[in-house]
C-alpha cells in the first residue's frame, strides 16, 4: 500500500493543532497535510486508501528515548547468552507498537565491563532487523555516574571515567550510541564529554550528585539534557541550587520526565510549565522489563521487583526500580496536570526527535518520514504508521 489519507481528524503537527484535517501519506513519507474540505474536494480515486479515524488525534509517533523494557522483554537480557538480547530488543519493538510508540532508544544499565561489552553489541546487532518501532541506537544509564546516586543501580558495575572503556563501548555499538547519562561532576568528564560530542552522542545529567557549580561546567562542556528529572540527583537548596536548580534556573537545559504521578509529583509539572520552556521536556517512561507483563514472577536489572503504587519496587528493599508507565498514558498524565494536548504529545515526539538530532521524525510535515499514531479522546491507540506501513490498526 503506497498510498494512505488519515481523514475527519486532530492533527497535532508538532506545532500546533487542527482540527477537521486529513494527512495523505506517500511511498513511505508524509506527502501532504489540509482540511477536511480541501479532503472532500480532491476525490481521491482506489489507489489511495481513505481511512476516515472519527475525530480522533493524528499524532507524529511517539518516541521514548529511556526505556529498559516492556512484555517481558529487555535490555537487561542482553550481555549473557547471545543471542538473547538482540532477540528481547527485536521483541520490544514488535510490542511496543501497541502503545504508539514509533521510534525508540533500548536503554541499557550498566554491568561489569565484559557483560556490559556484550550486552552492547547485542543490542546494537538488532538495528535495522526491526518489525516495528524503530530502534533509533542506544542510550547507556552510566557506568560514569555517582555511587551516591545509584537509584537501583548495582555498585559495582559503576566506573570512574574510563576514556579505554569508553572507545571499547563505542566500537562495541558499531557507532549506535545515541544518547548516554553521565554524572558532571566526575573528574575527567571534560575528557569524556569532548569524545562524546566527537561523536554526536546526546549527554544527560543523571544519577549524579553535582552541585551547582559542576551542573553549570558540565553545561559548558555540552551536557545539555538531564536523565529523569528531579530522580536520583541532588535536590534544590536555597544556598546551592545543585542538579535540580540548575535545570530549572537554565532555560538551555532539556529534562526528561517520568509522568507516572509517583517519579514526580503532578504539581510540579506545572512549576516546569513556568519555567522550563515547552520544547525542553521529553517524556519518557523508563519502562521496565515487566511493564504490561501480563504474569510474574517480575525482574528487571536481574532483580525481583513488584508493582506497588503505581511503580516497580525492588523486592529485596523497596527501593523505587523504575516504572511502569507506557507513552500514551504519560500523555494523559500530562494533560490532567495542566499541559495542553498538543504539548503534551510535543513531548513525547518532536520535542525528543529534535533533542536526539533525529531530523525525518517527531513532525506531521510533508518530507518527513510517515511514522504516525492515531489515538482517540480517551486515550486509546487506533492506527500506528511506521514508514508509511500501517502496523496497528485495519487499514
Amino acid at each position: 500500500m503506497n498510498s494512505v489519507c488519515f481523514y475527519n481528524g486532530t492533527v497535532l503537527t508538532g506545532f500546533s493543532a487542527m482540527e477537521h484535517c486529513a494527512v495523505l501519506i506517500e511511498d513511505g513519507l508524509i506527502s501532504d497535510v489540509f482540511s477536511q474540505k480541501r479532503f472532500e474536494q480532491r476525490n481521491f480515486d482506489s489507489s489511495v486508501k481513505c481511512i476516515d479515524v472519527k475525530g480522533s488525534c493524528i499524532s507524529p509517533g511517539f518516541i521514548d528515548t529511556h526505556i529498559h523494557g516492556i512484555g517481558g522483554y529487555g535490555t537487561d537480557d542482553a550481555g549473557k547468552n547471545e543471542p538473547a538480547g538482540t532477540e528481547s530488543v527485536l521483541a520490544m519493538s514488535k510490542l511496543l507498537v501497541e502503545w504508539g510508540v514509533s521510534a525508540f532508544n533500548p536503554t541499557l544499565y550498566p554491568a561489569e565491563p565484559d557483560s556490559m561489552l556484550r550486552a552492547v553489541r547485542e543490542i546494537a546487532a538488532a538495528i535495522g532487523k526491526e518489525e516495528g518501532a524503530r530502534i533509533m541506537g542506544l542510550h547507556l544509564e552510566g557506568p560514569f555516574i555517582s555511587p551516591s546516586r545509584l537509584g537501583v543501580q548495582k555498585p559495582e558495575t559503576v566506573q570512574s571515567v574510563n576514556l579505554d572503556f569508553m572507545e571499547q563501548l563505542w566500537e562495541a555499538s558499531n557507532g549506535h550510541i545515541v544518547n548516554m547519562t553521565i554524572a558532571p561532576e566526575l573528574k575527567h568528564m571534560g575528557e569524556l564529554a569532548l569524545f562524546c560530542l566527537k561523536k554526536g552522542i546526546v549527554l544527560q545529567a543523571g544519577h549524579t550528585d553535582a552541585e551547582y557549580d559542576n551542573m553549570v561546567e558540565g553545561m559548558q562542556k555540552g551536557i545539555l539534557h538531564s536523565t529523569h528529572f528531579f530522580n536520583a540527583m541532588r535536590r534544590l537548596d536555597h544556598r546551592n541550587p545543585n542538579a535540580v536548580g540548575a535545570i530549572l534556573i537554565h532555560p538551555e537545559m532539556s529534562c526528561e520526565i517520568i509522568a507516572d504521578g509517583f517519579h514526580v509529583h503532578p504539581d510540579l509539572f506545572k512549576l516546569l510549565l513556568r519555567n522550563k520552556p515547552i520544547d525542553k521536556i521529553v517524556l519518557v517512561t523508563d519502562g521496565l522489563k515487566p511493564t504490561e507483563q501480563k504474569e510474574g514472577p517480575f525482574f528487571a536489572n536481574n532483580e525481583e521487583v513488584y508493582f506497588g503504587n503505581g511503580v516497580f519496587l525492588r523486592k529485596a528493599d523497596n527501593v523505587i526500580a523504575g516504572s511502569g508507565l507506557t507513552m500514551i498514558r504519560g500523555i494523559k498524565n500530562l494533560v490532567a496536570a495542566g499541559f495542553s494536548l498538543e504539548d503534551a504529545v510535543k513531548t513525547a515526539s518532536m520535542n525528543p526527535a529534535n533533542i536526539m538530532r533525529y531530523n525525518n521524525q517527531g513532525a506531521i510535515i510533508p518530507g518527513r518520514f510517515a511514522d504516525i499514531t492515531v489515538f482517540d479522546r480517551n486515550y486509546n491507540i487506533n492506527y500506528v504508521m511506521i514508514g508509511g506501513k500501517i502496523l496497528k490498526g485495519k487499514a
